[in-house]
């Protein structure tokens, strides 16, 4: 069964053959033995319709860009698996995970992007989170609306030296995504092909919690030069944590490392440390899955206070300690995969 362009219910092929025998005078069926049935045979005169895929599958364009003269960016595969392929004028990409939410990949993401870009690195970041963008806000870019570019390619936008494309961007801050399925991944799809980088040394993958559909997609269609999973020390994320470090490995990703997130808090008061999520989970999970441990993260106020109104801590206190933790790990990163 097919849909028109008006959705209606277009018949198969098979009807439309079994009307023209039914209506042949040499068929049985249609001597003039039954005027009633004659009148039922005229009744089931069939005129078929054009099937239109524009209008009906509207996912197929959940971003709503133009396809005036633009040229289909991704072929479809009919069986099988897809190529991995590199993304577009993109040296270098890599992966944040943490396949569990509230660990502060994002923030992590977005300040190892700027530390990159304090390196001398032409960085961007892409948010990969259909259903929960956090890019937007995390860069103060919260309102903005990419351009398209001559080829119908969405251009990133830019703040603080670093490129940036979200799906945030083109919903609205306060708007949900209700979608199914396959209107995600088409999403997807356009956030990976169809953004016009303009050559950047490495893209930063702000990937959303979990082990699903997004990060298979991903991991399978895009060449990753490494994925970094976050995690903080507390037993209840590191086994989440553990699963996102099995994907990878399935999926034949490299894995860079391990980051340990609000590993110790220190009072601002006394400069008491205290390790509320625990000390050394994720530095015993990276031994223990034989994966690199990249480093800890502090857990402090500013680092919150930082993102939330939209400067993150490389780029408003570059000089603390804290800033110069992101720092290190992106000069790790660097190094490991050759940028």
């Amino acid at each position: 069964m097919q849909l028109d362009g008006d959705g209606a219910v277009v018949p198969h092929a098979s009807v439309f053959a079994a009307a023209r025998i039914a209506a042949s005078p040499s068929h049985p069926i249609s001597q003039p033995h039954n005027h009633h049935h004659d009148v039922h045979l005229k009744s089931m005169s069939i005129k078929p319709r054009l099937f239109s895929t524009f209008q009906c599958l509207r996912h197929e364009n959940p971003l709503g860009l133009p396809r005036s003269g633009a040229p289909p960016q991704i072929p479809r595969m009919q069986r099988g698996l897809p190529t991995k392929r590199p993304l577009p004028s993109v040296r270098k990409t890599i992966a944040v995970s943490s396949a569990k939410g509230g660990v502060g990949k994002s923030t992590i993401a977005v300040n190892l992007a700027l530390a990159f870009a304090r390196l001398g690195h032409r960085t961007g970041i892409l948010d990969t989170d259909i259903f929960g963008p956090s890019i937007p806000t995390l860069l103060s870019l919260n309102g903005q609306e990419p351009r398209l570019s001559e080829g119908n390619q969405l251009l990133p936008i830019v703040n603080y030296g670093v490129k940036s494309m979200s799906i945030g961007y083109l919903v609205g801050e306060d708007k949900p995504v209700v979608w199914r399925g396959l209107m995600v991944m088409k999403a997807l799809q356009q956030l990976l092909w169809e953004v016009e980088w303009g050559g950047l040394d490495v893209l930063v993958m702000d990937l959303p919690p979990g082990t699903g559909d997004t990060q298979l997609t991903i991991t399978q269609q895009v060449v990753l030069d490494g994925a970094i999973v976050i995690s903080t020390p507390q037993d209840i994320a590191l086994k989440d944590a553990v699963k996102g470090v099995e994907m990878m490995r399935k999926v034949n990703v490299p894995l860079l490392g391990m980051v340990q997130n609000m590993s110790v808090f220190i009072c601002p008061n006394c400069n008491h440390s205290t390790h509320i999520f625990g000390s050394e989970g994720v530095a015993q999970a990276s031994s223990k899955h034989k994966v690199p441990f990249l480093g800890d993260i502090p857990l402090h106020a500013s680092i919150c206070d930082d993102a939330d109104r939209g400067k993150p801590t490389v780029v408003a206190e570059p000089g603390t300690g804290r800033a110069q933790a992101f720092v290190a790990i992106a000069e790790r990163i660097a190094k490991d995969i050759k940028l």
